[in-house]
């Protein structure tokens, strides 16, 4: 069986500020009229190309809310989902901790030539490749290339593919 890889960061569920948010031109970070329309978009996006058996790495920032409500949405997110953990996450929370399958501070992809990350991190330190998968910093995507945001408000809410993450890891090196 065939598991497609993806790649998400900082869904910040159940996190109402986000919508208060505004980015350097004073236009709302997060453009949804409630948290119900957000989280839908996203679960909607997710599951329209995440299928069962595939892995999706959340890189960190997943949500604020550690209850039956989050559990229900977690829920509702096709796939096997694994946690590369964000400056948000309640690590010792135990409804966090049911919803991954594998929990990390950091995961390289050798084969792949990056390391995904929470935070961008200096490229001299990372241990599995020349470029940095990561999330952290919403809609401020550093200028090298060789850092990859995989934040939701670069990538239309919606995981990003391994093949797509290799696509740009080859446009830079050309």
């Amino acid at each position: 069986m065939i598991h497609d890889k993806w790649f998400i960061g900082c869904t910040h569920f159940f996190h109402a500020n986000m919508l208060k948010f505004k980015d350097d031109d004073g236009n709302p970070v997060r453009p949804f009229k409630s948290l119900e329309e957000m989280h839908e978009t996203m679960i909607e996006n997710w599951n329209g190309v995440v299928k069962d058996e595939d892995y999706v790495y959340h890189l960190g920032d997943v949500t604020f809310r550690y209850d039956g409500a989050f559990n229900q949405l977690m829920r509702r997110l096709k796939g096997k989902k694994r946690l590369i953990v964000g400056n948000h996450d309640k690590l010792w929370n135990p409804a966090l901790q049911a919803n991954f399958e594998k929990v990390f501070f950091w995961h390289g992809f050798r084969e792949g030539n990056f390391t995904a990350t929470h935070m961008p991190q200096l490229l001299d330190a990372l241990r599995d490749g020349a470029f940095n998968v990561h999330a952290h910093v919403h809609k401020r995507s550093r200028k090298d290339p060789h850092y990859i945001n995989t934040c939701v408000e670069v990538r239309n809410y919606t995981p990003v593919n391994y093949d797509t993450i290799l696509e740009e890891i080859e446009k830079c090196q050309k």
